[in-house]
């Protein structure tokens, strides 16, 4: 008899798997490996992120206009060029690295992402980015769909959430992605310690080592459990990586890229990982230059420009592709408390050794004033997509994971994909 996960937690013993000599954060694992040794790092900022702060149209006349205390000075904006409307464009002046890695072509803005009719709430926002489709937040998420297409066996570490709990974007119905915060912590969970300690994992992993015959529900267990067991010694040589770059100790976000790199570097199996940085909810005291999103670009820069130079020290570059979303953008206008409130389309980031590095689409024209002005939508209020962001997706699983973006995502986004890859 076939047990598939869903059968296993409706037949109500799900928390004797949690609770029998597992590691601290078991889910049930599966394996996804490929025959190209690609990486992709999701990194999600959660918050709905200002894109007009980010990156900047610092010469639309209406800038400063719309925005008299979160303007970013054309003189302090890092300057990279224009896009192919002929927009000046430039990114916000903590991101220092990120303009270097744009500068070697490794990295590629793609402007006004989204889709129409932004649902402008965190939770559905998320919902709708994770699943790829506007029109059911429900179900598995995109990622989690990808991993559904590998064929078995599969490795037990094909996906690592760096996170606590798992993103939908990486929910499946046929595997779990193990949920590891710090490699550091991911153990056989006992209360002795020494010679007991290393006497009970050996007993425990005995024990699901077991098939019993008849019994499904016991069968899966035991799977689950070996999967887990068979993962605690790769995780632990991530927990001894040394860098060869150093990342800042106080900030959550570069020590999560800092396992990551481990985990490549290390060579355990992952494929897909997920970051996620959050704070990027800016309804008020925004401060862009010298406050709260002022910080949380300074804490984007220094994780991801770390990441991409470890990496590149190691060889690892040209097998990893970074990609970066958030769940919308902001207002165009300030608010009443020198915040921005939520908005629609916003911007996306691609960086890696074989990205092509550019400005793609068109910034927005700010002027409220025109009602054909097709860049903006919701009254002149908010930026209107130009690009899908299916259409990354779609890009990204078919010239970098090797999957089928049509089946994936359940219709064809290619034709309207930038050429990232």
């Amino acid at each position: 008899m076939s047990m598939t996960r869903r059968d296993f937690v409706r037949g109500g013993v799900s928390a004797f798997t949690l609770g029998f000599a597992a590691p601290a954060f078991l889910c049930d694992l599966a394996r996804a490996q490929g025959s190209v040794a690609r990486n992709l790092v999701v990194i999600y900022l959660a918050g709905g992120n200002d894109s007009l702060s980010m990156v900047i149209p610092y010469n639309d006349p209406t800038y400063q206009l719309r925005r008299p205390t979160l303007l970013i000075p054309a003189g302090q904006v890092l300057q990279i060029g224009t896009d192919s409307a002929g927009n000046a464009i430039g990114l916000h002046p903590r991101l220092t690295g990120l303009r270097s890695i744009f500068n070697s072509g490794r990295l590629a803005l793609i402007q006004r992402t989204g889709y129409e009719n932004s649902s402008r709430s965190h939770f559905t926002g998320t919902d709708i980015w994770s699943t790829a489709n506007p029109a059911n937040s429900q179900g598995p998420g995109w990622l989690g769909r990808y991993l559904d297409t590998i064929p078995a066996p599969v490795d037990p570490l094909a996906a690592w959430n760096t996170t606590g709990q798992t993103p939908h974007a990486l929910q499946a119905r046929l595997v779990g992605v193990p949920a590891i915060p710090n490699p550091a912590t991911y153990a056989f969970q006992s209360p002795n310690s020494g010679t007991n300690a290393v006497d009970e994992r050996t007993y425990a992993t005995r024990i699901s080592s077991h098939e019993p015959v008849g019994r499904p529900h016991l069968a899966f267990v035991n799977a689950t459990s070996q999967a887990a067991f068979a993962t605690l010694d790769r995780v632990a040589s991530v927990a001894t990586y040394t860098p060869t770059v150093a990342y800042a100790n106080n900030n959550g976000f570069a020590q999560a890229l800092r396992a990551v790199a481990g985990a490549l570097s290390r060579g355990i199996g992952t494929r897909v990982f997920w970051v996620q940085t959050g704070g990027y909810d800016t309804h008020s005291a925004q401060n862009t230059l010298n406050g709260s999103y002022n910080t949380l670009m300074a804490t984007l820069n220094e994780g991801l420009f770390a990441f991409y130079n470890d990496l590149s020290n190691q060889g690892l570059l040209n097998n990893t592709l970074i990609l970066q979303f958030s769940e919308f953008g902001r207002r165009i206008q300030e608010n009443g408390s020198q915040g921005t409130d939520h908005g629609a389309a916003s911007i996306m980031m691609a960086i890696g050794g074989q990205v092509r590095g550019d400005i793609y689409g068109t910034a927005p024209n700010l002027n409220p004033a025109d009602p054909a002005n097709p860049t903006l939508e919701n009254g002149g209020n908010d930026i209107r997509h130009q690009t899908d962001f299916r259409s990354v997706y779609a890009r990204v699983i078919d010239n970098w994971l090797g999957g089928d973006s049509v089946a994936i995502l359940g219709g064809d986004f290619r034709s309207g994909a930038p050429q990232i890859l």
